[in-house]
């Protein structure tokens, strides 16, 4: 079958290809057909006999979540379900790969909440998703690297010049690439990016088809100890490495009080986190199928606690920005301020 003008033209503005775009397109027509079926006047979808309490006016809060991250850790500890049933919220969690395809979900309506790096709300807003910047975590820059095979010929950063460099393409790590080739002077386009996810990236990395590897916790740290793979660099002196919370701009403006729970849940999470990592890592490895030796160390890596946007935040969104429309990996300006809540 053809992909639809539709369909091939999400594929192209985020870069995960037409049939992955199909596929999230038509589950979003699902969940909107759902949705159809019960909404209530807010625009929030409605559900009965289902999960959580199962009243028939339930509404449903549907949250995306990546391997790793305070989401992820506030779904492990099952605290949130209760807050919201109280106000007659129930939740889905659906899992990503990545930040950018998860934005690609709120995009086409499937997820109306999520956590992302730095980079994908920008090429999210590049791509005409309404998306609402909430809150953010404090700089992570020890949380990402760039990785080389341990017996690799590659010594420095300058020396990825003519290699082949595998990253998730609008991730957090794409900035990091971009600024750790200007300091060591070389021009993005004499390296050669092969656009792959975290599982696929790994399998490249190992069997060598790759020469570098572009990547976050707690990736990086499950394939440093079990591959013994050098680190050229972490995003020390280049990149602030942000975690954002994220809503569409139709659930944000039309559940404030779901919002605020989530927020403060997520806060409280993070809370317990900074002050139980060992509980942490043994909590998450079971889901994440890593290890607790590398959830232990990636944790030891990541800066805690949920904070409220800022004006020098929103800065370094807008320099990241506009780095990438310099580089041409974005089709047109970006103001990460329309992002804001309330505009």
């Amino acid at each position: 079958m053809k992909p639809t003008a539709a369909i091939r033209k999400a594929g192209m503005r985020t870069g995960i290809g037409w049939k992955r775009a199909g596929w999230l397109i038509g589950l979003s027509a699902v969940l909107l057909l759902a949705a159809a079926c019960g909404n209530g006047n807010d625009g929030t979808s409605q559900a009965g006999g289902g999960s959580g309490s199962g009243k028939a006016k339930d509404k449903v809060i549907h949250i995306g979540y990546q391997k790793y991250g305070t989401a992820n850790i506030l779904k492990g500890r099952g605290s949130l379900e209760g807050k919201l049933e109280a106000i007659g919220y129930r939740v889905e969690w659906t899992q990503f790969p990545g930040g950018p395809q998860l934005l690609e979900a709120m995009n086409v309506g499937s997820i109306d909440f999520g956590h992302t790096g730095e980079a994908p709300p920008i090429f999210a807003q590049a791509a005409g998703t309404p998306l609402v910047y909430l809150a953010h975590s404090p700089a992570s820059p020890k949380s990402e690297s760039i990785l080389v095979p341990e017996h690799s010929d590659i010594k420095t950063v300058a020396d990825l010049k003519g290699k082949k460099v595998a990253l998730n393409k609008g991730s957090n790590v794409h900035y990091l690439l971009v600024k750790a080739l200007e300091k060591a002077g070389v021009d993005y386009k004499d390296i050669t990016t092969v656009f792959l996810p975290p599982a696929d990236a790994r399998a490249a990395f190992e069997s060598g088809s790759v020469d570098a590897w572009v990547i976050w916790e707690p990736f990086f740290s499950a394939a440093q100890l079990a591959t013994k793979a050098k680190v050229l660099t972490t995003g020390e002196g280049l990149v602030q490495n942000h975690e954002f919370m994220l809503a569409s701009r139709s659930f944000e403006q039309n559940n404030k009080q779901a919002v605020r729970i989530v927020l403060d849940q997520l806060k409280e999470a993070d809370t317990w986190a900074e002050a139980n990592q060992s509980e942490v890592a043994k909590l998450l490895s079971p889901e994440l199928g890593i290890d607790v030796p590398s959830l232990e160390q990636a944790i030891s890596r990541r800066s805690f606690g949920i904070e409220d946007m800022d004006e020098d935040t929103y800065a370094e969104q807008q320099r990241i920005a506009d780095a990438f429309l310099k580089l041409k990996l974005i089709p047109e300006a970006v103001k990460v301020r329309d992002a804001a809540p309330g505009k």
